[in-house]
């Protein structure tokens, strides 16, 4: 006779113990979490801030309602140059749009239009010809300016269509009215995807 021995089965469940292994993972992946937002946030605030340019003042480089992207952080380090796009708020209005032209002459730059042509230290620039129409008015700059220090002049590039550096209302830029450098533009109604402007 065979006796039927009962088996006890006991259940033992691991217990869940948290190791410092495992600690150190849980705190690696939050670290990494923190700093890529952190980045994020970073890139965004400089270089991602939108603007729409206004009217037909940049056209051909730029077309009216065109949203370009502004680089804040590059003329906290650097300072503009001619050929730079900017963005800027006329006089520091921070109830007006945004403008956004292009920089022609720098701090130290003695500058004038003589007969419809732009002369930077009494030199002609040398793609006016080729690239933009004579200008028609030379507004403020029909003296000759010279620009002091965090001064800035600015053109559209379709000059006869343009409220610039020309005018009064806007006149020199200085360095705390600026933005920032316009590097990049978006899609528009007939051009899909962007570009770095130069």
């Amino acid at each position: 006779m065979f006796r039927k021995k009962k088996r006890n089965l006991y259940l033992n469940p691991k217990k869940k113990i948290i190791t410092p292994k495992v600690l150190h993972e849980i705190f690696s992946w939050l670290i990494v979490t923190a700093i890529s937002i952190f980045l994020a946030t970073v890139f965004v605030i400089a270089l991602g801030m939108q603007v729409t340019n206004i009217g037909d003042s940049m056209s051909p480089s730029l077309e009216s309602g065109q949203v370009v992207l502004v680089d804040r952080l590059k003329y906290k380090i650097l300072r503009p140059s001619a050929g730079d796009i900017i963005a800027f708020l006329p006089n520091g209005n921070s109830n007006s749009h945004y403008y956004v032209k292009r920089v022609v002459a720098t701090p130290g730059d003695k500058l004038q239009i003589i007969d419809g042509y732009l002369y930077v230290n009494g030199e002609k620039t040398e793609d006016t010809d080729e690239i933009y129409d004579k200008m028609e008015d030379a507004g403020i700059a029909v003296n000759e300016i010279k620009l002091g220090s965090g001064e800035y002049f600015v053109l559209g590039d379709n000059r006869n269509s343009s409220e610039d550096s020309r005018s009064a209302n806007i006149g020199i830029v200085k360095s705390n009215m600026i933005v920032g450098k316009v590097w990049f533009k978006l899609g528009s109604s007939d051009f899909s995807g962007g570009f770095v402007l130069e």
